[in-house]
């Protein structure tokens, strides 16, 4: 039967079994060997753990940064607490009520007379009247039964960031403000 085509045939038949055999060879049919095996090589496998271990690192650094963000955070928290409870016992026992601020331990005192200790890696400053201030590295705010206060500021700082706890001297409001430090 080939002897009876015309050429043209033939060239086309010809055409037509390269085509297939290139789709077979694209396709990994079972007809044509594989010169390589499928799958991954192992330097592809060493870059994607590579970048695993890249995000990973990354994650736990931001992670670790929010956790101790929020580990101050609270501290702050539990100071405003302190102080508004130290402010409730001026008002409810009607008679004055001091809170300490010890600057050299990092630790507090208020209503319930128990010094509290500031987490690791956190420092404490006040700012107060000068005639409430016992010694070089306390100071003190007084709450009076009518909820004024002699009023100031405790600031808890941590790397660059400063948390101000305001306390004012009319209404003995006690207000939370997270800064960062302008060094």
């Amino acid at each position: 039967d080939a002897a009876r085509m015309p050429p043209k045939s033939e060239a086309r038949i010809a055409s037509r079994a390269a085509t297939v055999t290139a789709r077979m060879w694209a396709t990994g049919s079972k007809h044509v060997k594989a010169s390589r095996a499928h799958g991954f090589t192992l330097l592809e496998m060493l870059v994607v753990i590579l970048l695993i271990g890249i995000a990973a690192a990354a994650v736990s650094v931001s992670v670790s940064h929010g956790l101790a963000s929020a580990r101050v955070r609270a501290a702050s928290s539990e100071l405003a607490g302190a102080l508004r409870a130290t402010r409730a016992q001026a008002i409810v026992r009607g008679q004055e009520q001091h809170f300490d601020v010890d600057t050299r331990a990092n630790t507090y005192d208020g209503a319930k007379r128990q010094d509290v200790h500031l987490p690791k890696g956190l420092r404490v400053s006040i700012t107060s009247a000068k005639e409430d201030q016992p010694n070089d590295h306390t100071g003190r705010i007084r709450f009076f039964p009518d909820g004024s206060s002699t009023g100031g500021r405790i600031t808890l700082h941590s790397g660059q960031r400063e948390w101000h706890v305001n306390v004012s001297w009319l209404t003995g409001e006690v207000r939370v403000v997270d800064t960062v430090a302008s060094r």
